[in-house]
């Protein structure tokens, strides 16, 4: 029953109607960088290996570690190109509808992105309360993007998915089209593999 449930959440959402990028909260705020190369990096993990962990500091001001969750929790890493731009600011919304989904699957979601923290903590704030660390990338200027290949050529990261189990090992990569959302339907699937 609590698969249909999430099922069904993420097929309302997934059809739903976008309404963050377009509310009145966010009129004339999102820079439309317009159709960018779908992919404009090289991988440098693979599923299976241990992911590479790293240090970040969260806009709560928390600094947040990969190897803070070993043993306790799955991670799901959210790279996302960057802040006030129209999919980014559809997609970390979007998984506040699913956080019982992440819970259920004994995960919790690392959303990533290169920006600096003053510009994070506005745009955070515009979108509403997130339920997860968001995590600035800034300096060294795209450093974990970098160990993780998906650093694109003009300096933000790619739009991608990683699924980390309890060990630290990349059980899911989805290194996505940026112009475009990644699935979560799909994500929920990857993530009852990792249970």
């Amino acid at each position: 029953m609590k698969k249909k449930i999430i099922l069904a959440t993420v097929f309302i959402f997934l059809f739903a109607y976008n309404a963050f990028a377009l509310s009145e909260a966010y009129k004339n705020n999102i820079y439309n960088p317009g159709e960018l190369k779908p992919v404009d990096s090289v991988l440098k993990v693979k599923i299976g290996q241990k992911a590479p962990d790293f240090q970040l500091k969260a806009v709560s001001g928390k600094v947040v570690s990969l190897k803070d969750y070993y043993g306790k929790k799955n991670v799901v890493i959210s790279f996302v190109p960057a802040a006030w731009t129209p999919v980014c600011s559809d997609q970390w919304p979007g998984s506040n509808i699913v956080q019982d989904m992440f819970e259920s699957h004994d995960a919790v979601l690392l959303g990533i992105t290169v920006d600096n923290i003053p510009t994070l903590y506005s745009w955070t704030n515009q979108m509403g309360n997130l339920w997860f660390d968001v995590l600035s990338d800034f300096w060294p200027h795209g450093a974990v993007a970098k160990k993780f290949g998906v650093l694109r050529s003009d300096g933000v990261s790619e739009r991608a998915l990683f699924v980390i189990d309890k060990k630290g090992i990349i059980r899911y990569i989805d290194v996505h089209n940026i112009n475009q959302r990644p699935s979560l339907e799909t994500l929920v699937r990857e993530l009852e593999k990792v249970n």
